[in-house]
């Protein structure tokens, strides 16, 4: 198993490679013929074993690797998957960590690629699907992506699409019942000035923890303030603005939810610089659990989605998928409540 990450604008420069080893050098360091190490190599009968040890002894021990364009000739496959994401940041790394796990059980090679850039294009996906697919990946997995549909000839699984669940096998995990768990959290401090950073309106995702946050928020019998309600987008430059507006106004916010971690710690940088004390002065709590929002001062309160899991489930069901079992399936994973330093009861409880 191997992985390796594409970036449509990086350039990688080869410095004195080493020669590739070819099927001749494995013919002619084993004893044996060309035609005999190519059986081995693509699993065919005909070789008796004590043969077949030696040649894969010596495959191991001169590191041969055989063509992936040869291969996909001969067999019509590659035994390569695809991971698609608009670019490698902490959401999708955790997703990519998940699937390289699953990867190594099911003889298929991993390659993580990023084409959308930051925030991710409308159709990213579209274009690089297009050029990876039949010559060098065998199916793929996408991260958030923008449009959701099957593409001719190859398997796809979605992660997270920004429309929801569609035709394509989905993973996601319960951001509803995530964002009523972290209001729930708020308004069991004693919090009901508590404002809501949410993420991009046209995501799936983010108007799913909205709708969980004004649930939780209704149920409770405390009414949603509309001036305490932003937009923050899912990144944390996007987040600057709303969090100063919601904290310099004259009636503060006791507490943020902000719906992605990186915005939240955004939030409390944004607090910090004003002279407010987290959480004395301001609870935060985010969504994701990424790294960063255990490492962050103070640790962050956040709503974990088990990321890795969902990686190695997108991986599992894209492998169903290319062997024609499980198609049209939804993989929702729970949420669960992660506390640490960032929430603590409002100054006047």
């Amino acid at each position: 198993m191997s992985i390796t990450l594409s970036n449509r604008c990086s350039t990688i420069t080869h410095v004195d490679p080493a020669p590739r080893v070819k099927m001749a050098d494995v013919a002619r360091t084993a004893g044996v013929s060309v035609a005999t190490v190519s059986k081995v190599v693509n699993g065919r009968y005909g070789v008796a074993a004590a043969t077949l040890s030696r040649v894969q002894e010596v495959i191991e021990e001169l590191g041969y690797e055989a063509s992936l364009g040869a291969r996909s000739l001969r067999s019509h496959r590659t035994n390569v998957l695809g991971i698609l994401v608009a670019e490698f940041e902490p959401y999708s790394t955790e997703l990519l960590k998940g699937a390289s796990a699953a990867v190594g059980a099911t003889g298929y090679e991993l390659l993580a690629y990023s084409g959308g850039g930051a925030g991710g294009s409308v159709g990213w996906e579209r274009r690089y699907l297009s050029r990876l697919a039949g010559t060098l990946i065998d199916g793929a997995v996408i991260v958030t992506p923008t449009v959701v549909e099957a593409h001719p000839g190859v398997p796809v699984v979605a992660v997270d699409p920004h429309t929801g669940p569609s035709g394509l096998p989905t993973v996601d995990a319960d951001s509803f019942a995530g964002a009523v768990l972290a209001t729930e959290h708020l308004l069991g401090l004693g919090h009901t000035r508590v404002a809501f950073l949410g993420g991009r309106p046209d995501l799936e995702s983010a108007r799913l923890r909205e709708d969980g946050f004004r649930h939780a928020m209704a149920a409770a019998g405390v009414p949603v303030d509309e001036d305490l309600v932003r937009v923050g987008g899912y990144r944390p430059e996007t987040a600057d603005q709303p969090a100063n507006e919601l904290l310099a106004r004259p009636e503060p916010p006791s507490a943020v939810f902000a719906a992605n971690d990186l915005s939240a710690i955004r939030v409390v940088e944004v607090a910090r610089s004003l002279g407010l004390r987290v959480p004395e002065d301001l609870s935060v709590i985010g969504f994701d659990n990424v790294p960063e929002s255990a490492l962050a001062t103070p640790p962050l309160t956040t709503i974990s989605q088990p990321l890795q899991q969902m990686g190695a489930e997108a991986l599992r069901l894209l492998v169903d998928l290319i062997d024609g079992r499980e198609r049209g399936v939804h993989v929702r994973l729970p949420t669960e409540l992660v506390e640490r330093a960032s929430t603590a009861p409002p100054r006047d409880r």
